[in-house]
């Protein structure tokens, strides 16, 4: 009758914990006591197993091990994160990895104590199940148990939904259905920090609402994290874990793993692949998708040196010997850098952005760590200045690429007049360091970029021009302000027009070529968004003629277009259509991908269609 028996309590005030034995007859398999002497200590034990739930940690003995969720960005083995299925981290008691032979070996040697720190570091930092089992065919010598454990149970327990969505019935089920034996007993235990818990609740409520974290409601998630001890790791593991599990990132992010998991196997990063990493970056930057989602991957996939070109970049090699020059070499031959050097150093910064090389960064840790050692042991303090001096461009260099990288890609993006003095004045360090330096480094490329919209376009141009204009005192900084919200504002006035056009004409109008037609959908459309409170004057007739006519453009690549592309693999017509429609780069990528998707087409064959101009 009784399919399992459940214990529920508290290790202390910040573990929560769920004793379950589960299988035929489990009230008779249930054992647990208390030490008097030791009131803090639960043991939990059946024939052969012990399980000890302390106050500081846990105890264990006998067979079985732990399972938990993989966190996003945690250290994960390649075999386990090439494997789109694989969701779940796997330990056997006694085990370890013989890298000579490159199997697993186990040891009878089971028993041990892990701490409560420990389990929450190394594994999942909400919550981690640990497990044991007894019956017939978990009997024997401790290595086969466990042997046998791993064999019937690893793969399921590794590809487990339930895990991740902490649906224990369901875990208990999977578990004793693929064991298949009527003496077999689970003995299943369930621990939670209930303070990361909550951390992590709250930034999930506070991101999922628009993908943005005020500075307000960040201060809130630091109270919250300092009252209850989070450190900053454990912090910055939650949140990227949270931001990950946005439907709306975790479909770019894991395009982009699996592309650098396929380079990863070949040892090498083709032109092709590296051009549809970039495009996934820049399309990251317009979904507000947080760069340390992209970070955390190229760090797990690139640490291991698999990634590099056989002969060191150009770009590289000056960089080295440069800074060798400088901080690196045995004796230090020049502790100022020349202005040649800084601009050489600029540019290979932009190239190892743009190819997402971190050999770049590494040789600046190694600088930073070699000026510390020099000073430490008596050298000059002006080694410090130079390498202030590099850090410093390199600071501007980051706060101007992402600025404009966020009004180039991004829809309301915070503007204020704090933003552009402060691209001013990097602008005027760069052009002192260098003629139009800053117009090479963050304007040239940017508008060569295919992925540029109408709006990007716009709001990057009005600022060149406008900077320059406020440069010889033709303009004020208010004044380009104003242009910027305006374009920012007419870009999201845009889409939204566009998202009920489409919904009015689909549910309500089969025919909106006319102008009568148009005249009586803009009417309602007013009305409707009035009332909405999503504007407060009547739509601009320019908008709402645009959002027409990319509705238009939009139905005929969709239904006469796309279908033939897709047939003769048609890549010149696709891109000539791109060219010449004027449409975002973006919105008909995603078109494209619902049209794959609506009619169950392989979107392995859209990349291809795709490569002759990514």
């Amino acid at each position: 009758m009784f399919r399992d028996i459940r214990l529920h309590g508290y290790a202390n005030d910040q573990i929560e914990f769920y004793a379950i034995t589960a299988g035929s007859e489990a009230y008779n398999r249930y054992f647990f006591n208390t030490d008097p002497s030791d009131p803090d200590e639960i043991r939990f034990f059946s024939p052969g197993n012990e399980f000890i739930i302390g106050k500081n940690g846990i105890s264990h003995r006998g067979n079985g091990g732990s399972f938990c969720e993989y966190m996003f960005g945690v250290d994960q083995p390649i075999a386990d994160l090439a494997k789109e299925e694989v969701s779940n981290r796997l330990i056997i008691y006694g085990t370890h990895y013989d890298h000579k032979t490159g199997t697993l070996r186990f040891s009878d040697r089971t028993e041990g104590y892990v701490s409560y720190d420990k389990i929450f570091f190394d594994g999942n930092a909400i919550f981690n199940y640990f497990f044991a089992l007894t019956g017939v065919d978990f009997s024997g010598p401790m290595h086969d148990q466990q042997e046998r454990i791993l064999r019937v149970l690893g793969k399921a327990l590794k590809r487990s939904d339930a895990v991740g969505e902490e649906q224990d019935n369901l875990i208990i089920q999977e578990i004793l259905d693929i064991v298949d034996d009527p003496n077999a007993h689970l003995f299943l235990f369930k621990l939670i920090n209930i303070r990361h818990r909550e951390y992590s609740e709250a930034f999930k409520s506070l991101y999922f609402n628009n993908k943005k974290i005020t500075d307000a409601e960040f201060q809130s998630l630091a109270q919250l994290a300092e009252r209850y001890g989070i450190d900053r790791y454990q912090q910055e593991r939650i949140r990227i874990d949270v931001m990950y599990k946005h439907p709306d990132n975790r479909r770019i992010v894991d395009e982009y793993k699996n592309i650098l998991i396929a380079c990863n196997r070949k040892g090498e990063i083709n032109k092709l692949e590296n051009a549809r990493l970039t495009r996934l970056k820049t399309l990251s930057v317009r979904n507000k998708i947080p760069g340390a989602l992209f970070y955390t991957l190229d760090e797990m996939l690139k640490k291991d040196k698999k990634l590099v070109d056989l002969e060191e970049s150009n770009y590289i090699s000056e960089t080295r010997q440069i800074l060798e020059g400088m901080f690196l070499s045995e004796r230090h031959i020049e502790s100022t850098i020349e202005p040649e050097d800084m601009l050489k150093l600029l540019f290979a910064k932009k190239q190892a952005a743009e190819n997402r090389d971190h050999a770049f960064e590494e040789m600046l840790l190694d600088a930073s760590k070699a000026c510390d050692e020099k000073i430490r042991d008596g050298a000059d303090i002006s080694i410090l200045e130079g390498y202030s001096y590099i850090i410093t461009y390199f600071d501007r260099y980051d706060a101007t690429s992402s600025a404009i990288n966020q009004l180039a890609f991004m829809e309301n993006v915070r503007i204020s007049e704090e933003m552009i003095r402060s691209l001013l004045g990097n602008k005027h360090a760069f052009d002192m360091l260098a003629p139009q330096l800053f117009t090479k480094l963050f304007l040239s490329g940017i508008f060569e970029d295919k992925y540029l919209g109408i709006y990007g376009r716009k709001k990057v141009s009005h600022l060149a021009s406008g900077l320059k204009l406020i440069e010889e005192n033709r303009l004020t900084t208010t004044a380009l302000l104003e242009q910027l919200v305006r374009i920012d504002s007419d870009e999201r006035l845009h889409l939204t027009l566009l998202e009920h056009v489409k919904d009015r004409i689909r549910n309500f109008y089969s025919k909106y070529a006319t102008k009568a037609d148009q005249d009586a959908l803009k009417k309602e459309l007013t009305e409707e968004l009035l009332n909405k409170k999503l504007i407060d004057d009547e739509i601009p007739d320019h908008l709402f003629r645009e959002a027409i006519l990319t509705i238009k453009k939009e139905a005929v690549y969709i239904h006469n277009l796309l279908p033939q592309i897709i047939l003769e693999k048609n890549s010149s017509l696709r891109e000539d259509f791109l060219e010449n429609s004027g449409l975002d780069r973006f919105y008909v990528e995603e078109l494209e991908r619902e049209f794959f998707e609506l009619n169950g087409l392989n979107l392995e064959e859209l990349y291809q269609i795709r490569k002759g101009f990514n």
